[in-house]
């Protein structure tokens, strides 16, 4: 803003307007002028004398020596006018008679003086006396009377008119005439004797200084005046050009002023704005500090809603620079985004200039030289664009965007820095949220570890010993029945015995067939032929009161995997939803094959883009609660008083294991509906394929595995190698440490497996994090339930597997990572196979 050159102008104007004022009072005048001087000098000095009485009237002055030398003034400019303007009889006759009249108003004030000091004596005690009475007698019987006159006499002092004069009188008569108190009574005294000499004094003083108004002497003055004219005229002619420029001077500065007015209220509103932008800003931080993480996508909408309003924007949007943060956008009505916008805003932005503060501001697009820039803008619609990027740690871009599609957004320098941190808080509070979600994540891995080492704990422990003792069971239930009479009561209970045991033998087995690590030999095989052989088995073992439909429209569609662990999802999904409709009703088994382009959201996790079989069961039963929803997975949990809680959570496992997930919708007393989704196989795969062949395979990265264990590191890197990944491997911490501070580029996902003691596991993820933070860690490790997810993600560990490694585990930990998925194919050349002990 240009302001201060206009406000360094304002006191050279000052001094031009000195300048001009002197030369209008046009001091070089020749006799008469001095005459003229002298006359309009002596009036001068006579209205100081005026002034100077009233002041010492009213009490402001108390030093009468300027009114002695104001009198002298006055017979110094007597003799002024008798040197220069008596010329003749009739100008001496005429200052004769100035002359007499300033002797007479000096004989005046030298009266006034001495009536005036003892007004003013009497005034300081009257009201001495007056505030003493009214403190000491507030409800006495003289306080009115005190408080009256005190009040008649200010009005006295102000107007000496007859009628205050009277008014006066009464109230000294009212006074006189009350008893006050013994204490009061000489203050009393004191209070009518000065109330009474301000009564006398007050009319005469001023009646003396309506005498002391100036003598007329207007003929004299004028015929002195009359002299003193033509000789005049040529001096009024020039003080008028000056006084000419005087306004135009004058003109200037008020202009001048008026402009640094308006530049001071125009930094003034800019400041408001600034204040008002910085109030959202902290209201959005504080909403974002207190936000819950389920609500962040939330309050980051209402925050791109506050930002455009203040910004005057239709459309806002956060782009982020990291893939696995999720892109949000906001509009107002009838102002939804084109096709391929915001995600073309990150290239565009590279192309444009920006501010100091890094901002991208094109106020309007249509001003924009021609070429692609400007047609891609204006293909979206805008006629105005602010963007604020940011380059992420990774390397991408990222940006917070702001569109206006019919008026311009124009921001002032010092908003720039407000939107960058504006970009600052969306990023951090979405950045939060990400780590939560990846915490969550981390803990349910940590939970399920924790309940499949019970189960595998539980199997090992008992199970052996359990089926011996049910085999014992079985066995002399089966000697027992034989030596009883068939059909009589002995032989029923025994009956009853075989078929507890029986079921107990069937929920070992399903412990065991749980708990048993299922990294078996894997084919390509129909889809088809998988629904078909399962539907023929359900109509056998479904109740026949039991409706089985089943919609196939997969056609030649390929999977990989185990044929046996395949159909028994299908058979206990089945099972599952017979259960649901008690036996009676109607089950549903649908398989259909769908193209995924982007990542799908299901009950139970995020299934990646890709070709996917889904294996859905619905029936119409009584549905589940919410808090029933979020634990049917859970080893042993069931609501059936015969179950084993061991049905659905073989079939989360073994969807698991292929590399699939699981999604279930329900509805209370509606029924739910069961989905399997399962990885598809190219339709040319050979029947001589390796074991893996359906499971998500990697492009050559680069994957760095720890294990001390010598003997099982080989086949560590075998597993790798063959799910299409380069192995280096390391059995010592300190060299693998070393490998990737020396170049940490080279790795694009770090595994630490079985180190000794296992409390070094923790200390030595951390330092490879350190090192490498950017690359996703996984730990594969035996223990991992006995580590909190608090200090698992502290390490930065982004994964959790068993060790040793199952291949369809480690398959999907890989595939899962950003890092892996968003990595280009390696060349063949690279050299990373190898290990290193």
């Amino acid at each position: 803003m240009r302001v201060r050159p206009a406000v360094a102008a304002v006191p050279l104007l000052l001094l031009l307007l000195t300048w001009l004022s002197f030369r209008a009072i046009e001091p070089d005048a020749e006799q008469f002028d001095h005459a003229l001087g002298a006359l309009d000098h002596f009036e001068t000095v006579e209205s100081a004398l005026q002034r100077d009485v009233l002041s010492a009237r009213i009490g402001i002055l108390r030093n009468y020596d300027p009114l002695a030398q104001e009198t002298d003034a006055l017979d110094v400019s007597i003799l002024r006018l008798r040197e220069t303007a008596a010329t003749d009889a009739e100008t001496a006759a005429t200052v004769d008679r100035l002359a007499e009249s300033v002797i007479r108003q000096e004989h005046l004030v030298e009266q006034f003086k001495s009536d005036n000091a003892l007004l003013q004596n009497s005034q300081a005690y009257f009201r001495l006396y007056s505030t003493r009475l009214g403190a000491a007698n507030r409800t006495g019987p003289v306080a009115p009377a005190v408080n009256g006159l005190t009040a008649a006499i200010s009005h006295l002092t102000l107007d000496t008119s007859p009628e205050s004069v009277r008014e006066v009188e009464d109230w000294l008569g009212d006074l006189a005439g009350q008893t006050p108190p013994s204490g009061d009574a000489d203050a009393v005294k004191a209070l009518l004797a000065h109330g009474r000499m301000l009564h006398d004094l007050l009319p005469a003083t001023d009646l003396l200084l309506k005498g002391l108004r100036p003598v007329r002497r207007t003929r004299a003055q004028a015929d002195l005046r009359a002299m003193v004219g033509v000789r005049q005229s040529a001096s009024r002619t020039t003080a008028r050009a000056f006084r000419l420029l005087l306004y135009v001077a004058s003109l200037l500065l008020v202009a001048v002023l008026a402009y640094v007015g308006l530049q001071l209220l125009a930094r003034t509103l800019a400041l408001q704005r600034h204040a008002a932008f910085e109030h959202v800003l902290a209201r959005i931080s504080t909403r974002f500090l207190n936000a819950r993480t389920n609500a962040i996508g939330e309050n980051v909408q209402q925050a791109l809603a506050e930002l455009s309003e203040r910004v005057g924007a239709d459309r806002a949007y956060f782009v982020p620079s990291r893939p696995s943060i999720q892109r949000h956008t906001w509009s107002r009505t009838a102002s939804d985004f084109p096709p391929g916008w915001p995600d073309r805003a990150p290239e565009l932005a590279d192309r444009f200039r920006r501010t100091a503060e890094g901002i991208i501001h094109v106020p309007f697009v249509d001003r924009l030289p021609p070429g692609g820039d400007k047609d891609a803008l204006l293909a979206a619609g805008l006629h105005s664009w602010v963007c604020v990027p940011s380059r992420g740690e990774e390397g991408g871009m990222g940006l917070l965007g702001f569109d206006a599609l019919d008026s311009g957004v124009i921001l002032r320098s010092g908003e720039f820095g407000l939107l960058r941190m504006a970009l600052n808080s969306v990023t951090n509070v979405l950045g939060r949220g990400y780590l939560q979600q990846e915490r969550e994540r981390l803990d349910q891995r940590l939970q399920q570890s924790r309940r499949m080492e019970t189960v595998g704990a539980l199997t090992s422990g008992i199970a052996h010993n359990f089926n011996n003792i049910i085999a014992a069971i079985l066995g002399y239930a089966e000697i027992a029945a034989a030596r009883v009479a068939s059909g009589s009561r002995p032989a029923h209970d025994i009956a009853e015995i075989r078929r507890a045991g029986e079921r107990a033998r069937d929920l070992v087995d399903q412990i065991l067939t749980f708990g048993r690590r299922r990294d078996t030999r894997r084919e390509p095989m129909s889809v088809r032929d998988l629904i078909t052989e399962a539907a023929s088995l359900l109509r056998v073992s479904l109740p026949g009161s039991i409706e089985l439909a089943v919609h196939d429209t997969t056609g030649s569609a390929i999977i990989s995997g185990e044929r046996g662990q395949l159909q028994q999802v299908i058979l206990n999904l089945c099972n599952n939803a017979a259960q649901a409709v008690s036996g009676f009703g109607r089950i549903d088994l649908e398989a259909e094959i769908h193209e995924n382009a982007q990542a799908r959201p299901l009950s139970h996790g995020d299934l990646p883009p890709g070709r996917y079989l889904s294996i859905a069961v619905s029936d119409a039963g009584g549905g589940m609660e919410e808090a029933v929803l979020s634990r049917i997975f859970e080893p042993f949990f069931t609501t059936r008083a015969a179950g084993t809680g061991l049905g659905l959570a073989t079939v989360l496992e073994i969807v698991r294991e292929h590399g699939g997930m699981m999604n279930v919708r329900t509805v209370p007393q509606a029924g739910s509906r069961f989905e399997a989704w399962l990885p598809c196989t190219p339709t040319d795969t050979s029947a001589s394929s390796e074991a893996l062949p359906m499971l998500p395979l990697g492009r050559g990265q680069t994957v760095l595995v720890v294990d001390e264990e010598r003997g099982q590191l080989p086949r560590d890197e075998e597993i790798l190698a063959a799910l299409g990944y380069e192995p280096v491997g390391f059995t010592h911490a300190d060299d693998a440490l070393m490998a990737c501070r020396n170049a940490p580029e080279r790795f694009d996902v770090l595994v630490v497996g079985h180190l000794v003691p296992t409390t070094r596991t923790l200390e030595f993820a951390a330092a490879l994090h350190a090192v490498a933070p950017h690359v996703p860690l996984l730990l594969a490790a035996a223990w991992a339930s006995e580590a909190g997810a608090d200090a698992l993600m502290a390490a930065g560990i982004s994964d959790v597997v068993h060790w040793p490694i199952i291949v369809s585990e480690i398959a999907a930990a890989l595939i899962g990572s950003s890092a892996v998925t968003g990595l280009e194919e390696k060349t063949p050349g690279d050299p990373c196979r190898g290990s290193y002990s």
